[in-house]
C-alpha cells in the first residue's frame, strides 16, 4: 500500500497451457464458467458490460480494457456504483505445461477493509481454477479461501 492506493496481488498456478488460460479469462462463454458475462466489443479503450453470475441480482458494470496483450496481459476499469475505479490487471506467464497467474487489484482508498475483496478475489480465481479443470467451481456460501483455513 503506499499513500494513494491498496494493491492486492494473488499469484495461481494452473496446469493449462498458457494460450487456454487467457481464453478462459477473455471469452464471455468461458468467463461465465467463473466470473460472469460479459458484452460488448473488446479492443483497448472500449467498454464493455460484465455481468459477475457468481454474485446474486449483479447488474452488468462497465469496464474498460486498458491493455490487452494476448495472451500475456489484460488491465481493466472496473466501474463500481458509487466507488471508486477499480483497476484489475492480469498478467501470465508460461510455466513448464502450465501458466502463472499474476493478479493485482489497485484500489484508490487506502482507509478500505480489504478483507472481504480478498476473499473474493481468492474465490473468483478458484473458480477460474475449477473451471479449467471441468471441476465444480466452489459457492460463495461454503467458501473458505486457502489463507483462511485452520
Amino acid at each position: 500500500m503506499d499513500n494513494d492506493e491498496i494493491r492486492l496481488e494473488l499469484r495461481r498456478e494452473y496446469p493449462d497451457a498458457i494460450e487456454d488460460v487467457w481464453s478462459a479469462l477473455t471469452e464471455s462463454d468461458r468467463t461465465a464458467r467463473w466470473i460472469g458475462t460479459w458484452t460488448g466489443e473488446p479492443g483497448v479503450g472500449n467498454t464493455i458490460m460484465l455481468t459477475m453470475t457468481a454474485e446474486e441480482g449483479s447488474e452488468p458494470g462497465p469496464a474498460v480494457i486498458r491493455e490487452c496483450d494476448p495472451p500475456k496481459r489484460l488491465a481493466m476499469d472496473l466501474h463500481n456504483t458509487d466507488e471508486p475505479t477499480w483497476r484489475v490487471e492480469l498478467t501470465l506467464t508460461p510455466h513448464g505445461d502450465g501458466t502463472v497467474l499474476d493478479f493485482v487489484h489497485r484500489m484508490p482508498r487506502p482507509d478500505w477493509d480489504t478483507s472481504d475483496i480478498l476473499k473474493g478475489w481468492h474465490f473468483y480465481l478458484d473458480r477460474l481454477g475449477a473451471a479449467l479443470v471441468g471441476e465444480p467451481v466452489p459457492e460463495w456460501d461454503t467458501y473458505t479461501p486457502p489463507s483462511l483455513e485452520a
